[in-house]
């Protein structure tokens, strides 16, 4: 049985998961407002929390108490991977006269219940170190250094990795031996990089498994996929130059552990709103684009495997076992889901939460659960557990007095939960799952009783399988290639029309009012002048044609207006003449 963690203005306590949604009686409600941090263990049976006066711990299934520090400050807990060590942290101060302050970051045995190390640790990002997931190794940034230490003794240092200025890392997940993934921002002109690195094997660039550097960085996110064979990194400038985007500019790199790497190339321009591995380790999924925004799945050689279309989305979240994906709206988006099954590329539902501040999958792989929390939004607090198929199973809204923190499912370790079959039927539920409909857009009172003509201001691209047919044996062509394809096509469709024309002659030239509007055909005759001249002409003609159906309506016509309608005679001849080489 899963739990779920609820921090808030109503205390701390556990809520048992799927199906009873029953409040634990094997955790007693911690009450008031003081809970600054909670922390699940990776396997989910050790969860610690600090109520203002300690750090307790508690083992999940036993219901007893395990440890209590005394900490009154702490605002970040965090388990090492084992369960041996719990690191909190509290706010650094430094000493009055401006000497150094006391050490902040602690590091507690939780067998002996000893702290084991004390550092100083100014800020609050990154405050945690990183164990290799067996914690043979154990990793800090520390003055644009990475220090290592090994099997949890923290009095020597075991290892260094130094660069310029490394201002970021990221050990990869899984067995030994443990890779390392480093940032180093460009600096004076010289480029950004990312290298990764094999645990202890550190001398310079050539010991190095992988390197990729890049421009237009001022912040990187690098991500492990499972099996610890490639890193994906998102670049963000936090300014975009050439003026598109609020949000600076994004591009996605990928980086393998055996020296390969590529620029992900994204078909549409914006930002990159979230990118997500499969826990399989051998694709991922990109939500990029100005809205309404694209999202791809892409293999390890960054070729698009489907395409999932456009649509109203700024996230992508993997299920545990990896066989479905959901793309999903938060934020400043109404909360519209998609479910889909990603190894039929069907869709299993589409789900909406409106005002999700936290999207999380249950660790059995059938449930989700979304929550609107404080400070990002300080009313309609709650969370909703659903299963995948868009059924809401349970739903909790605090007091309107209240607020909800913070919502987490426990923890459990890989296989303890089997992949069960997708369902496509949503599952019965006794909670109502309808959603309030949305405010209809505003009509002015003279429209009100005639039929709605919808008008949309883009059309969202559907959904298609981007993978080449079986048994096509014909290789992809590169970019390049296609390139010139096309450029070789578009030629020879020119001489073609060019022959057809000469063929038809001046009898045949079609009279273009009585051309759809839309598909007035390019003429070609060589010239670019006189080709521009054309494309001109019969721009006006186009909107002489539009002048002339809103008159037929009944429109009051101004008198410039009249004036173009009575010029368009002569344009018709200028124009066959331009295209009869008068």
């Amino acid at each position: 049985l899963v739990s779920i963690s609820v921090r808030g203005s109503e205390g701390l306590y556990l809520v048992n998961g799927p199906p009873s949604f029953t409040e634990s009686s094997a955790f007693q409600r911690e009450s008031g407002k003081n809970c600054k941090a909670v922390a699940f263990s990776k396997d989910g049976s050790l969860f610690a929390w600090c109520n203002g006066e300690k750090v307790n711990v508690v083992n999940v299934n036993r219901a007893e108490l395990l440890r209590s520090f005394d900490l009154p400050k702490a605002v970040c807990l965090e388990f090492s991977p084992k369960n041996n060590i719990l690191a909190t942290w509290q706010a650094y101060a430094a000493g009055k006269d401006g000497t150094a302050g006391m050490p902040n970051l602690q590091l507690h045995d939780l067998r002996t219940g000893k702290c084991l190390k004390s550092f100083i640790q100014k800020k609050m990002q990154s405050w945690c170190p990183c164990w290799a997931d067996d914690e043979s190794i154990c990793a800090r940034n520390v003055n644009n250094e990475v220090h290592f230490f090994e099997n949890n003794n923290f009095n020597t240092i075991a290892n260094k990795l130094h660069l310029q200025k490394v201002s970021d890392f990221v050990l990869s997940p899984g067995a030994q031996p443990t890779k390392v993934a480093v940032y180093v921002p460009g600096s004076k002109g010289a480029p950004s990089f990312v290298r990764l690195y094999q645990y202890p094997n550190f001398g310079g660039p050539q010991s190095a498994l992988a390197n990729k550097s890049f421009f237009k960085a001022d912040r990187v996110t690098m991500l492990w996929n499972k099996k610890a064979t490639a890193v994906l990194v998102v670049a963000s400038t936090e300014v975009d130059k050439t003026g598109a985007s609020y949000y600076g500019e994004q591009t996605l790199h990928y980086i393998a552990a055996n020296g390969e790497s590529a620029v992900v190339q994204l078909p549409k321009n914006g930002p990159i709103y979230d990118v997500a591995w499969s826990p399989s380790s051998v694709e991922f999924c990109a939500v990029y684009g100005f809205m309404p925004a694209k999202a791809t799945i892409f293999n390890l050689k960054c070729d698009p495997v489907f395409d999932f279309g456009t649509g109203p989305r700024n996230a992508a979240y993997y299920s545990p076992h990896g066989h479905i994906l959901v793309l999903a709206g938060f934020g400043n988006l109404r909360g519209q889901m998609e479910v889909w099954d990603v190894k039929n590329y069907k869709l299993i539902s589409k789900p909406v939460a409106s005002d999700s501040t936290y999207f999380a999958w249950c660790p059995d792989g059938e449930h989700i659960v979304t929550a609107t929390c404080a400070p990002r939004l300080r009313v309609s607090n709650g969370y909703k557990i659903w299963h995948y198929t868009g059924s809401v199973l349970h739903t909790y809204e605090v007091p309107s007095n209240e607020e909800m923190w913070q919502v987490s499912w426990q923890p459990f370790l890989d296989g303890v939960f089997p992949e069960r079959a997708v369902r496509y039927q949503a599952v019965p539920s006794e909670v109502p799952g309808a959603e309030p409909k949305p405010a209809q857009a505003y009509r002015p009172p003279a429209l009100r009783n005639k039929p709605v003509t919808s008008s949309k201001l883009h059309e969202d691209e559907p959904p298609q399988n981007m993978k080449p047919p079986v048994g096509g044996g014909d290789k992809p062509l590169s970019k390049t290639a296609l390139k010139n394809q096309r450029k070789h096509e578009a030629k020879k469709a020119a001489k073609q029309e060019a022959k057809a024309d000469a063929n038809q002659g001046p009898a045949q030239a079609p009279a273009p009012q009585n051309a759809p509007r839309n598909a007035v055909p390019a003429t070609i005759t060589g010239d670019p002048e006189v080709d521009k001249k054309i494309k001109n002409l019969k721009k006006k003609l186009k909107a002489i044609e539009q002048l002339k159906e809103q008159a037929a309506a009944g429109k009051q016509l101004e008198k410039n207006q009249v004036e173009k309608i009575q010029k368009e005679a002569a344009l018709l001849k200028e124009l066959e003449d331009l295209e009869l080489g008068v």
